[in-house]
């Protein structure tokens, strides 16, 4: 089975008078029919930085400098603006933290999902019309027939978030990028929504890549999931596999400062220190300064993946060449 996205060794640069940033750094990554792929990390890793590059909405002066990007076997990377401009909403879906960036106040909301539907679907007014109120109904609005005449402002900010849902999905695209999609709404809301993104990608057999911070969301709704660190993916792999036995010093910090349900801590877990800015990312792994186990080649080399049995992660602890420099301790971590 082909996947339905693959991103190979994209990087993203800013031109600045100080220099040129690179903000994405070889990320390489693919999302199979019906997977919901998790990119977890802290704000600044990369996560939406990732996803506005699918869907060719990187804001000047940012610009894909290397890679490929792939939409079902065909490269989008190297479009013209109006060429990708027609694959958006018909062939990705982008599902924004903020209903309110996403939805015009000037038009109903069914106006909005059934414009969609006749810019990119061979459909008349009427039948957009009824798939609108279908739309509406799937994603659980109460009373679609009568609310879809209603405009944003009438919906409260868990019902405009399923409507953003509505109309990324409307014109039924094979790949979707939801960024945040829950972060704005309260407890309760988010379980329905992140249960409501999880069924449609998998009746629909939609890829989707999920970008939060968010770790119970990841472990809710993800198949797999990758950790990013300063424009790099530190490990991808089951999410499983990465939430109970995280192999990378990153991710198992992030896992470590989850608090346990089962029981009182007195003190939540913490990694020391910062994500580094763009401009001082440090020589070999860029988590180094921070990493609780590092050794003279961190300091020196980068790290590709490498195998670490169920995940892949970003470090020289599972390189066998590392085998007499890393710490006694640390050679069979």
């Amino acid at each position: 089975m082909q996947p339905i996205l693959e991103v190979r060794d994209l990087r993203v640069e800013f031109a600045t008078r100080r220099g040129t940033l690179r903000a994405l750094d070889g990320v390489s990554f693919s999302i199979m029919p019906g997977e919901v792929l998790g990119v977890v990390g802290e704000s600044g890793a990369g996560k939406s930085m990732t996803g506005a590059a699918i869907i060719g909405l990187l804001e000047p002066p940012g610009r894909i400098a290397g890679g490929q990007i792939l939409l079902n076997g065909r490269r989008i990377d190297n479009l013209r603006y109006e060429e990708m401009r027609r694959i958006r909403g018909k062939e990705i879906g982008a599902i924004f933290q903020d209903p309110l960036t996403t939805l015009n106040p000037l038009y109903t909301v069914g106006d909005q999902l059934v414009e969609t539907m006749l810019t990119h679907l061979p459909i008349g007014a009427a039948e957009a019309r009824k798939r609108a109120v279908n739309w509406l109904e799937m994603v659980g609005i109460p009373a679609a027939a009568q609310r879809v005449d209603s405009y944003p402002h009438e919906f409260s900010g868990g019902m405009r978030q399923r409507v953003v849902i509505a109309l990324a999905l409307c014109a039924e695209p094979r790949m979707v990028v939801a960024d945040e999609p829950t972060t704005a709404l309260d407890v309760s809301i988010q379980a329905q929504v992140i249960a409501l993104l999880k069924s449609l990608a998998r009746e629909k057999g939609m890829a989707m890549m999920l970008v939060t911070h968010d770790m119970g969301v990841i472990a809710e709704t993800a198949d797999r999931v990758a950790v990013m660190y300063a424009g790099r993916i530190a490990e991808i792999g089951p999410v499983r596999a990465v939430v109970q036995a995280p192999r990378h010093p990153y991710s198992a910090g992030l896992m470590a400062s989850i608090p346990p349900l089962d029981r009182k801590v007195e003190h939540l877990a913490q990694i020391e220190g910062a994500m580094p800015r763009l401009s001082a990312i440090p020589e070999g792994c860029a988590f180094n300064p921070r990493c609780p186990h590092v050794f003279d080649r961190c300091r020196a080399e980068r790290p590709e993946l490498l195998e670490t049995g169920a995940t892949r992660a970003a470090c020289w602890l599972y390189d066998p060449a590392s085998e007499k420099q890393a710490p006694e301790a640390l050679r069979h971590a």
